[in-house]
């Protein structure tokens, strides 16, 4: 037979084709089998199929009606899933010809960009109420059954009465009333029956309802609601939930008026359909309204209830950025829809986690109502699951560890976001009905730690498992779903050949860096296995490699076999997810054992990152340095200041004239002064025109405190106070030297006893008798005749001449004002000066004392002291020390 067209030819390529197919799949006996292609879950949240059914009953008021119409917007915009349907069907009477009960306004519509458009147009029938079309009472059977029977259309399969369909069926209905079928000619012939009837119709039709899988979750709000019947419509329809939280169990809801339904609405709907409602902020535009999303939200819808068409709305994310109503930005996609209508939505699938911020802004004339930003979301969790052993072996116990991540890749770590989660597990396979088991993060063995956000239980594996095993995890929580990905593994046939351990610790690196683990092989083969290492389930744009790929362990013993998992640089930040797992290349990719990536990724350390405390500490240190310094500039400039110093002139044994210094007059520490004493008259003392230093006398105080003078043309000599020196024909005398507060020039009176320090330490004395001295120790004095000094021990006075030290033994002194002191031992010796590794200085004059003294103290303005103190604190009277 000769082939003559291409036709024939294909037909015969095609039937080859048909008889190798198999036979190539199957290989050669013995070959390693490629792992089997597993079908990946829908990416976006479960879809369900809705109905809002609305009261239009003559009893509702316009404003009434508006809210629910308004209401009814807010679901079928804010629905998260492109794949739902909704309807929206309004309800009255039936009570004459040309009426009736019922009017389906928007028909099931699958809530894509484009159905979310349609059904944001259609839903604004509601407020147009036609009463030739439609009577005022409240038929809720008629309701309930065309809401029924909407939601199970085209989906009705053999057998699908006996149990839930796949699809959730949800009814929504708002009513302010209760039933009233008593003008309904349908019902019977008069009103008592006809109210009989409308209750056992409405079980009926609740029962209906049940048998389809269809929940009834009722809302009403008003005054005039029978709480009763709401409940039995409640619970007469199907009981099923999506989770196994409490709140997803239909039940009804009664609100105080309309005004709340919008929010009691969306509540429902979030714990109908397990998801969650994140309340956000409301205002007058213009204004910017937030709302939070939380991490682990993978799919949403921000809501905004603009009561106005005339509202526009513009979202940013929470980095402030402006997103995009149609597309794809920064991993996120937007759809907005019902942006010409009364309610908007932004449906974002991977959103942002965080603070939202939405701007309204409206023209005048259209401001005066309050807008309300709300969010609804759900969390589609990865589910990442390990088993151990790998492979276990028929009625072996094995242990299941399973931790989440979101869509975007982020590895949930804290428990607050999954409050109220419960996890569990089905294992299936040949040989044995499915098993079922809960998993728990309470610290309890298995758990190695409770609230690490990682669940674990065990199992035991039937006793007739053969071949494959599939383990599916789920979890139930509210706005919590999993995406069911199986883990696949076999069973184990006798005592394996070739067992693994993997040993990964906890680490914390940066991209770029290298997480180092351990593989243990025991071989007991007759000759060596080649394992491959992989990572399974990675984080989403994660890099990872893992170093050797590929081992080769030895026959007849255990091998330790170290490998290092490098994190590329591209790796996102935070905690990464997937598995490290050991494959027996020799046995088809057998997994001999799997651990999780417990690795926490980090940016890299910036200079200032590893620096900073060099940096800081060495700022503290200059800052101290420059604190030093400039203490010590200040301490000098204060020991130079000549504030307060008191000039007087004498000649013949008397005072002829006085000058103070006054504040700002004694420049760097000089002040150049000059005697007037022509034309006859008294001689006077006067400061000197700046300037004019070298023809003029000048007082100068060193850093030190130490005085100088230099007369008109002369040699610079010391100048001690209170000690008269030559100047020309005359005297000159220096008291006082404090500088005085607040600007004010100090008081200096004759007599008054400032004090010195000497012996082998210093002394100090300023203002009115006070004293400083040290020997070994210090002392210390201020204003009216103060006294403190230490030595082996320390004294102190205070006021007025009273004193008192310790030391070697302990004295007292009284008296108005201390001038001059000495210091002698009981025996009258004047001890030698104790040393405490201090270097000895002397003060300008006078001495320190020894163990035991005694203080004798004279005042001319004050009066005398006496007193008896022991100690080697030295205490002295008169000059202050100029080296102080």
């Amino acid at each position: 037979m000769q082939w003559t067209n291409k036709g024939s030819a294909l037909l015969l390529a095609g039937a080859l084709l048909a008889l190798t197919g198999p036979l190539a799949a199957a290989g050669p006996p013995g070959a390693p089998r490629a792992p089997r292609a597993v079908a990946e879950p829908a990416e976006g949240p479960d879809p369900i199929d809705f109905a809002v059914v609305v009261d239009q009953s003559a009893s509702l008021a316009d404003k009434d009606l508006a809210r629910e119409t308004e209401a009814a917007g807010l679901l079928s915009q804010g629905e998260i899933s492109e794949r739902s349907r909704a309807a929206v069907i309004g309800f009255g009477s039936s009570e004459k010809a040309g009426q009736s009960p019922v009017r389906e306004v928007c028909e099931l519509t699958v809530a894509d960009a484009a159905g979310r458009e349609r059904l944001s147009d259609c839903v604004q029938l509601l407020n147009k109420r036609d009463a030739a079309r439609m009577g005022p009472g409240t038929d809720f059977p008629a309701a309930i059954r065309q809401a029924v029977t909407r939601l199970i259309q085209k989906r009705t399969t053999a057998g699908a009465a006996a149990k839930a369909p796949a699809t959730p069926k949800v009814v929504f209905l708002l009513t302010d009333g209760k039933l009233d079928v008593s003008d309904s000619p349908e019902y019977g012939t008069d009103p008592a029956n006809r109210q009989s009837n409308g209750k056992r119709r409405l079980t009926e039709e609740l029962a209906r309802a049940r048998a389809a899988g269809v929940q009834i979750w009722p809302l009403g709000f008003g005054t005039e609601i029978d709480r009763a019947a709401l409940t039995a419509m409640a619970e007469g329809g199907f009981r099923g939930a999506c989770s196994d939280v409490p709140g997803s169990v239909p039940h009804m809801r009664v609100v105080a008026g309309s005004a709340d339904l919008d929010k009691a609405l969306q509540e429902t709907f979030a714990a109908a359909r397990c998801a969650r409602i994140a309340h956000g902020t409301a205002g007058k535009p213009p204004a910017d309204l937030t709302v939070v999303i939380p991490p682990i939200a993978t799919d949403g819808s921000l809501t905004v209830a603009k009561h106005d068409p005339k509202v526009r709305v513009t979202y940013y994310d929470p980095a402030g950025r402006k997103v995009p109503t149609r597309g794809e930005f920064d991993g996120s996609t937007f759809e907005v829809g019902g942006q010409d209508g009364p309610v908007e939505a932004l449906r974002v699938k991977n959103p942002l986690p965080g603070r939202w911020r939405v701007h309204i802004e409206a023209p005048e004339g259209h401001r005066d109502r309050e807008v309300a930003v709300r969010a609804i979301w759900q969390g589609m969790l990865r589910s990442d699951v390990t088993l151990d052993p790998a492979s276990p072996r028929a009625g072996e116990q094995a242990t299941v560890s399973v931790r989440m991540q979101t869509r975007r890749g982020v590895t949930v770590t804290d428990p607050r976001q999954l409050a109220g989660l419960t996890v569990a597990a089905e294992l299936r396979g040949a040989g044995f009905a499915p098993v079922t088991f809960r998993l728990a993060d309470d610290g309890r063995a298995p758990d190695r730690r409770a609230g690490d956000v990682r669940f674990t239980g065990t199992l035991t594996v039937p006793a007739g498992a053969t071949g494959d095993l599939e383990l599916t995890t789920r979890m139930s929580a509210p706005g919590v779903t999993s995406d069911r990905r199986p883990l696949h593994a076999r069973i184990t046939q006798g005592t394996p050949l070739v067992t693994a351990g993997l040993a990964f610790d906890r680490a914390t690196v940066h991209p770029g860096s290298t997480v180092r683990g351990t593989l243990d092989v025991t071989n007991n083969d007759s000759g060596p296995r080649a394992l491959r290492l992989a990572v399974e389930n990675l984080t989403p744009g994660a890099e990872l490699s893992v170093s050797p790929a590929t081992v080769t362990a030895p026959p007849g013993g255990s091998t330790r076999i170290p490998f290092t998992v490098t994190v590329g640089g591209g790796t996102p930040l935070g905690e990464l997810g997937g598995r490290i797992a050991a494959l027996d290349t020799g046995d088809r990719d057998r997994v001999l054992d799997d651990a999780f990536l417990d690795v926490l990724v980090v940016a890299a350390p910036t200079w200032w990152d590893r620096w900073w405390k060099a940096v800081a500490g060495g700022a503290v240190g200059l800052v101290l340095v420059a604190a030093f310094l400039v203490a010590q500039w200040v301490a000098r400039r204060r020991r130079r200041d000549l504030t307060g110093v008191t000039l007087e002139l004498r000649g013949d044994g008397r005072v002829l004239d006085t000058l103070t210094v006054g504040r700002g007059q004694g420049v760097r520490g000089s002040f150049p002064f000059a005697v007037d004493d022509g034309s006859g008259a008294p001689p006077t003392l006067r400061r000197a025109r700046e300037g004019s230093s070298s023809g003029a006398h000048v007082l100068r105080r060193t850093g030190t405190g130490q005085l100088l003078l230099r007369p008109r043309g002369g040699a610079q000599v010391p100048l001690r106070p209170g000690e008269p020196a030559g100047l020309d024909a005359y005297e000159i005398v220096v008291r006082g030297g404090g500088t005085a507060r607040d600007g004010r020039t100090s008081r200096t009176r004759m007599g008054s006893g400032s004090g010195y320090g000497s012996g082998s330490g210093s002394g100090f004395g300023s203002d009115d008798g006070a004293g400083f001295g040290s020997d070994d120790g210090f002392g210390f004095g201020m204003d009216d005749g103060a006294g403190f000094g230490t030595g082996d021990g320390f004294g102190f006075g205070t006021g007025d001449g009273a004193d008192s030290r310790t030391g070697d033994g302990a004295g007292s002194r009284t008296g108005e004002r201390s001038g001059s002191r000495t210091r002698t031992d009981r025996d009258g010796r004047v001890p030698r000066p104790r040393r405490f590794g201090r270097p000895r200085r002397s003060g300008r004059s006078g001495g320190g004392t020894g163990d035991s003294a005694t203080t004798t103290g004279t005042d001319p303005d004050a009066g005398s002291g006496t007193g008896l103190s022991t100690g080697t604190g030295g205490t002295a009277a008169g000059d202050p020390d100029p080296n102080f």
